[in-house]
C-alpha cells in the first residue's frame, strides 16, 4: 500500500507534472511566476485547494452522484465546490495575508477557472483512485504545480538579466524557456518505474 501511494505521489510531481507535461494551469503559471515569493504562494493556494477540493468531490461523487446515477453533473458539481473553496481561500488570504492576497490579484479568483484544480478532481475519479489515494494525487499534483512555478519563477529572474535578440523580448523568450522547463521533465518518464520496481 505504501509502496503504490510513493510511486502515485512521484509520478503526479514528476512523470504527470500538470503543468510541465499535461499543459494544465497554464495561465497562473505564466502570469505569477515572475517573483518567487508570488509563485510559492500561488502554488501553496493551489495545493490548498487541490487537498480540499478532493476531499469535498470525492465522497459527493462516490456517496451522492455515482449511487443516484448522477454521474453526468460531476463536471458542474465538481466546479461549483471549486469555485466555493476559492472563494474561502480568498476571505482567508485577504483577512490574515493581505500582501499576498495583493501580489496574487486577479490570479488567485483565476484558480477557480484553473484546470489543473478541476483536472485533478476528474482524473481522480476517472483513474478510479480511493480516497486515500486520490488525496496522495491532489497533493502530488499540487507539490507538482508548486515545484514548476518555483523553477521557472527562477528562470524568469535570470532572463531579467539577459539581453535576448530583440524579436525574443517578452513574451518569447518567456514561452521558449517555459518550453525548455518543460522538455526537461521528459526524463523522468522512466525513472519514476525504475526506482519502485
Amino acid at each position: 500500500m505504501m509502496k503504490s501511494l510513493l510511486i502515485i505521489l512521484m509520478t503526479s510531481v514528476l512523470v504527470n507534472n500538470y503543468v510541465l507535461s499535461r499543459f494544465l494551469g497554464i495561465c497562473p503559471f505564466l502570469g505569477v511566476s515572475k517573483k518567487l515569493n508570488q509563485a510559492v504562494g500561488m502554488g501553496t493556494a493551489v495545493i490548498f485547494v487541490m487537498l480540499l477540493s478532493t476531499a469535498v468531490t470525492w465522497p459527493i461523487h462516490t456517496f451522492i452522484l455515482a449511487k443516484y446515477d448522477l454521474e453526468y453533473m460531476k463536471t458542474i458539481v465538481f466546479i461549483l465546490v471549486i469555485a466555493s473553496l476559492v472563494q474561502l481561500v480568498e476571505i482567508i488570504l485577504k483577512k490574515y495575508i493581505p500582501a499576498l492576497h495583493a501580489a496574487l490579484g486577479i490570479y488567485l479568483p483565476l484558480i477557480t477557472t484553473n484546470c489543473a484544480v478541476l483536472g485533478v478532481t476528474l482524473n481522480n475519479i476517472n483513474d478510479s483512485y480511493n480516497f486515500i489515494e486520490s488525496m496522495v494525487n491532489s497533493f502530488g499534483v499540487g507539490l507538482g504545480f508548486l515545484l514548476a512555478m518555483v523553477l521557472f519563477a527562477g528562470v524568469r529572474s535570470r532572463l531579467e538579466n539577459a539581453n535576448p535578440p530583440e524579436a525574443f523580448k517578452g513574451l518569447p523568450i518567456t514561452l521558449v524557456s517555459a518550453s525548455i522547463v518543460a522538455l526537461s521533465f521528459t526524463g523522468f518518464t522512466g525513472v519514476v518505474g525504475g526506482l519502485f520496481a
